[in-house]
């Protein structure tokens, strides 16, 4: 599927839980910032659940293998844009991310929409770029995780300007099985 378009919402900025945008600090989510590039060919398959895949690898300097619930998605009529979706518990099992990997070039204020089933859920800031896009990063609150296994359809929304964002759908069959299986 390719991108659609979808008007901006600044009512978007204040929902929860998306919009609340925290910073973390384990060895896991810097991990997974850098696996994002070529997720297909980094870290290894260890199971697919529907749509996604759940791949493990050790971090240089971690204790342990790190595991991450993974879809990337390429726009059909831009082979340049696309997302990658990470779904991820911290190393201390007390957080849950999810990070969003989006292409250079995004407009970095209007930050991230997501809606499920065509529902504005809300707005995530972008916390950096790396020379393989820019990342904008959610603590999943059970509100939100709950939302997204019962959702039929997601879509990310990136912005070109403020007044215009590109939706990527992205399948949400698997998600939560593939969660519940996360080590």
């Amino acid at each position: 599927m390719g991108p659609s378009k979808h008007p901006a919402s600044s009512a978007a900025i204040r929902r929860n839980p998306f919009a609340r945008n925290r910073l973390g600090g384990s060895l896991a989510m810097l991990f997974w910032l850098g696996l994002t590039a070529t997720a297909g060919a980094q870290g290894a398959v260890r199971s697919v659940h529907g749509d996604w895949q759940i791949r493990c690898d050790t971090p240089p300097g971690a204790q342990g293998e790190q595991c991450a619930l993974i879809q990337s998605v390429v726009a059909e009529d831009r082979s340049n844009a696309g997302l990658t979706v990470i779904v991820l518990k911290t190393a201390d099992q007390k957080s849950k991310l999810m990070r969003v990997v989006a292409p250079l070039g995004v407009l970095l204020p209007s930050g991230l929409g997501l809606k499920l089933d065509n529902v504005d859920v809300g707005r995530a800031g972008f916390v950096r770029c790396l020379p393989n896009g820019c990342v904008a990063e959610v603590v999943m609150d059970d509100k939100l995780l709950g939302q997204l296994r019962t959702a039929k359809t997601a879509t990310f929304i990136i912005f070109e300007t403020p007044e215009e964002g590109i939706g990527f759908p992205l399948s949400l069959n698997g998600l939560g099985e593939g969660y519940d299986k996360l080590p």
